[in-house]
């Protein structure tokens, strides 16, 4: 039950879906959480609520991840109020935000995708990992995307996605001598407010019937494995990037 009793860990975008289970699941364990959020002040206040109710510890902290400043304040305000050693750092923060073709891409819809998705956890893990020691441990959110391209109108979301993975195994070598574990997430087609908006449901049904379980995942069997990965039980595990998708595509 507290296998993460005392830990203090961060997750970016933690204020629905997958990003609130995370931080729900990890409370559960013991953690004391930072709920990152940018747009939905509501939803992070609801994650620490729930938080609460189970007698847990959390604060929401407002930051753009994709601006250093904010990420700047979100470390400030993180050590004021847990001090200044971080167990788990969780980049979930990241977006679609539209389906476009090659003919359609311009740069502002560039900067945005790849600030969002990439440039987020570099600067994230910049500004964090000072702050982690031996034990701690770093997951980032990939995707199914970043293996096979994604669907339709998605190539800069996959390919900020690849640059995900592709820094947590870079990561992992650079920071594994400190005793920091990075290991990152692909998940596949996971029932999320994500694909309601940007995923046709002719299309889900299609994909989730492809999938070997027949059926979509969800957000807190995503929040299991981060907890798994979280913890001393994953001392070993490292550099990882793992394929949770029901068994429809492997590495």
């Amino acid at each position: 039950m507290d296998k993460l009793k005392g830990k203090i860990a961060v997750v970016t975008g933690g204020s629905r879906d997958i990003g609130r289970a995370i931080s729900i699941k990890l409370a559960k364990k013991g953690a004391k959480v930072v709920v990152n959020y940018f747009n939905s002040e509501a939803g992070a206040l609801e994650t620490v609520e729930k938080i609460q109710s189970f007698g847990g510890q959390a604060i929401a902290v407002k930051a753009d991840v994709s601006n250093i400043e904010d990420i700047k304040n979100l470390k400030a305000k993180t050590i004021q109020t847990f001090g200044n050693n971080i167990d788990i750092l969780v980049n979930n923060a990241g977006g679609l935000f539209a389906r476009k073709t090659l003919q359609e891409l311009d740069e502002s819809f560039y900067d945005l995708v790849m600030n969002v998705n990439f440039k987020s956890t570099v600067f994230v893990m910049q500004e964090f990992e000072p702050l982690m020691s031996k034990g701690a441990s770093i997951i980032n959110l990939s995707s199914q995307a970043a293996r096979d391209g994604g669907g339709g109108g998605s190539s800069l979301y996959a390919s900020s996605k690849g640059a995900v993975s592709t820094f947590t195994r870079a990561m992992a070598k650079e920071l594994g001598p400190k005793g920091i574990r990075v290991n990152a997430l692909c998940p596949g087609l996971i029932a999320t407010k994500f694909h309601d908006d940007f995923t046709k449901n002719e299309v889900r049904t299609k994909v989730a019937g492809s999938t070997p379980l027949r059926r979509e995942g969800n957000a807190d069997e995503i929040a299991d494995l981060v907890a798994y990965l979280a913890s001393d039980e994953a001392s070993f595990v490292t550099g990882n990037n793992i394929d949770i998708n029901g068994g429809l595509a492997f590495s």
